[in-house]
């Protein structure tokens, strides 16, 4: 199969801002190194091993840089230039569509840490899920950044403490794309920790996070099963209900709803920047006219259109992880926290951090660190 053309996400990669980022970084070398492997390759087996092994070297490599700084863009340009590259590659034999779409996902996962989420085998410990976001609205600003995401890379492999026990962290990032929701992405990486196979044990505590509003964090309380009309990083609009996961059937429902004990976090998680239990929903009421804001949460028999942080991906990822709460019965903290929205604060767009920018991500991700221990604590 021919090469196929570039997303609108990686053609961003060639910007003034990204390819900086990258030289600055280090993580430039990434994408001619893996060219050069995958030119080497001789199967599809090769194929993959070269895929897997450069997306994890990125994760690594990436959580490495953030005892240092805690920049997610290091790693969100990376994988990009990473994936353009293997979407024009031409191999030296036969390879079909659904398998360079194969390729691809496994480049996906194993640079955003999905491969990583992996437990001592100590019944002691508390086992703890963070996961974070890409950055959004770049065509606006290209040079943004997702505290989220940086977030998860910072605390990806702590060791925190809670109700006398040590409580180890895996993250893993989502991409700002409707595709790969549908897809099952969630379910995949997140459903394994709550329904596990023989042997395995389950998590303790699943806490999704995005970026939401200035100078805040939010608790979403209530999770909309709805898309809005939002373009995603790749330009694409899904309005709509929320898709079952990939081979589930029933309908799903208009809303789901945290269990993270927010009073102790509201009462005990310390930090720069006010934390609030937002119960917002916009919702449809039959005879109502126009949809309207609901500070108290869902009006019973109104359609739920948006919780707390919306309608966006980061909505989607908050609902699917709670929904798999529900249909497992695990009664353990499960929820999403919004952070507030980091921006580079310079006109310039030659100036792609400045002093404010790295104490904002520096403050928001340590106050995230509490949310997460004080969640435990319950």
């Amino acid at each position: 199969m021919r090469a196929t053309a570039m997303t609108a996400e990686e053609s961003r990669t060639s910007f003034a801002a990204p390819q900086a980022i990258l030289r600055r970084s280090g993580f430039a070398a990434a994408a001619p190194l893996f060219a050069a492997d995958l030119a080497g390759a001789r199967d599809l087996p090769e194929a993959e091993g070269v895929v897997a092994s450069h997306g994890r070297r990125l994760w690594t490599e990436a959580v490495r840089q953030s005892d240092r700084v805690a920049d997610d863009r290091f790693l969100y340009w990376a994988r990009l230039t990473l994936t353009a590259r293997l979407r024009e590659w031409s191999p030296a034999f036969p390879l079909e569509a659904e398998q360079r779409a194969a390729l691809a996902d496994r480049l996906e996962l194993a640079s955003r840490g999905h491969d990583d989420l992996v437990f001592p085998p100590d019944d002691k410990l508390l086992r703890v899920i963070v996961t974070g976001f890409d950055p959004f609205g770049l065509d606006e600003d290209v040079r943004r950044s997702n505290p989220s995401g940086a977030a998860a890379l910072s605390l990806h492999g702590s060791v925190l403490e809670a109700r006398g026990r040590r409580a180890a962290v895996r993250t893993a990032i989502f991409p700002t794309r409707w595709r790969d929701l549908g897809a099952g992405m969630v379910e995949r990486a997140l459903g394994p920790h709550y329904s596990p196979g023989p042997g395995a044990v389950a998590a303790d505590a699943v806490i999704t996070a995005s970026q939401g509003r200035a100078g805040r964090f939010d608790l979403q309380v209530y999770n909309a099963g709805m898309r809005g009309a939002a373009p995603d990083n790749e330009r694409v609009s899904a309005p709509g209900p929320v898709p079952p996961a990939p081979g589930s059937t029933g309908p799903l429902p208009e809303w789901t709803v945290s269990t993270l004990p927010r009073r102790a976090v509201l009462a005990n998680a310390e930090g720069r920047f006010p934390v609030h239990d937002n119960t917002e929903v916009t919702e449809a009421v039959p005879g109502a006219g126009e949809p309207a804001v609901r500070a108290g949460g869902p009006t019973p028999g109104a359609r739920v259109l948006a919780g707390a942080g919306g309608d966006y991906v980061s909505n989607e990822v908050a609902y699917r992880n709670t929904l798999l709460r529900d249909a497992t019965g695990r009664d353990i903290p499960a929820g999403h926290v919004l952070t507030p929205v980091l921006e580079v604060g310079s006109p310039d767009p030659e100036v792609l951090s400045t002093p404010d920018f790295e104490r904002d991500r520096a403050d928001i991700v340590e106050q995230l660190r509490a949310i997460v221990e004080t969640a435990l604590e319950g």
